[in-house]
């Protein structure tokens, strides 16, 4: 961690209390100079910090800032993620891959408040508003099988559903294959794009992203999304740095299971989890809508369903769409 960043801990932890300067230099192995400047980059970034002769610096409720160090400062793997966040991007995704084109290093995130152009699976937008989700992407160089790296979507669905529960104290269930559900409603979406090497067919990067709805849209969720989707809190405004919380729990439980994928250790959980299996669903695919019975969920992901002429069939994540049946 940076200065700034192992500041912020300090502060953080001992939050409500004032710090001298002279304590936190010889915290920090760094001058006072050092630790002013850090305190007035912070301050940059929206921190409050109070400044009281001969007693020093306090960390301020400053609600929920989204940034770097922010981010940073609570990653239980060091050294993995590179944090760099930006107040609006088309879609954290499309900038990655970008980045990623560019030789950007693997766990390089990017984490914005806001997307114009928020991407979901098939092609559908993910609606982004400024300052009440998370919308972050990872970048990561797997050197993993084409089949293996499939697990990435659904790793990353356990990871998130272990951050909300840690987080915000809540349940969450997934529907296949990347959907975090809330009675009912969807709160999370994950998309995982990968990139090919045309020269030996073997995958160069995929970025793995995230989006989740914290707090409530000041007007709203649009009309075509009011029944289908919700946020975390029915709060408009969020709290306690609660979102880049969020994201580094998210990242540290996903890298967990990505360091050994193939391992497949996130998949029990995964199972116990789903809103799908042992109900009836639909099988959405080029146009058709095939009522089946979602079986299980295979050591691939893959869903496994049965259809109404006794057929079963597996289905890959990518290819379809389900939808569960009413009651």
């Amino acid at each position: 961690m940076n200065i700034r960043s192992q500041l912020l801990v300090l502060l953080e932890e001992n939050r409500g209390r004032y710090l001298s300067g002279g304590t936190l230099a010889a915290e920090l192995s760094v001058s006072r100079n050092a630790v002013w400047k850090a305190v007035e980059s912070l301050r940059g970034s929206g921190y409050g910090i109070s400044a009281v002769k001969s007693k020093g610096y306090r960390l301020d409720d400053s609600g929920d800032i989204l940034s770097d160090d922010g981010i940073s400062c609570r990653f239980r793997h060091s050294g993995v993620f590179r944090v760099d966040t930006r107040k609006s991007v088309t879609s954290t995704n499309t900038v990655l891959r970008d980045l990623a084109s560019k030789g950007a290093p693997e766990g390089y995130v990017v984490a914005a408040e806001g997307q114009t152009e928020g991407k979901g699976r098939q092609g559908r937008s993910f609606q982004s508003p400024s300052g009440h989700g998370v919308y972050f992407s990872v970048l990561l160089r797997p050197s993993y099988s084409s089949a293996d790296v499939a697990l990435i979507t659904p790793a990353a669905a356990v990871a998130a559903a272990r951050a909300i529960r840690d987080v915000f104290g809540l349940q969450v269930g997934i529907k296949w294959v990347n959907d975090l559900m809330v009675s009912g409603r969807k709160v999370c979406g994950i998309l995982t794009e990968a990139s090919f090497d045309m020269e030996s067919g073997m995958i160069d990067s995929a970025v793995l992203g995230i989006g989740i709805n914290v707090t409530l849209p000041e007007h709203g969720f649009s009309e075509d999304l009011e029944n289908i989707a919700a946020s975390l809190t029915d709060r408009q405004a969020g709290k306690d740095d609660e979102r880049c919380k969020l994201i580094a729990a998210t990242l540290d439980y996903f890298w967990d299971f990505y360091e050994d994928l193939p391992s497949r250790s996130f998949l029990d959980e995964y199972r116990k989890l789903s809103v799908v299996t042992g109900r009836d669903i639909y099988v959405l695919s080029g146009g058709e809508k095939k009522p089946a019975r979602a079986l299980e969920i295979n050591d691939d992901s893959g869903l496994v369903v049965r259809y109404e002429n006794g057929e079963t069939e597996v289905l890959r994540s990518g290819e379809v769409s389900v939808r569960v049946a009413s009651g």
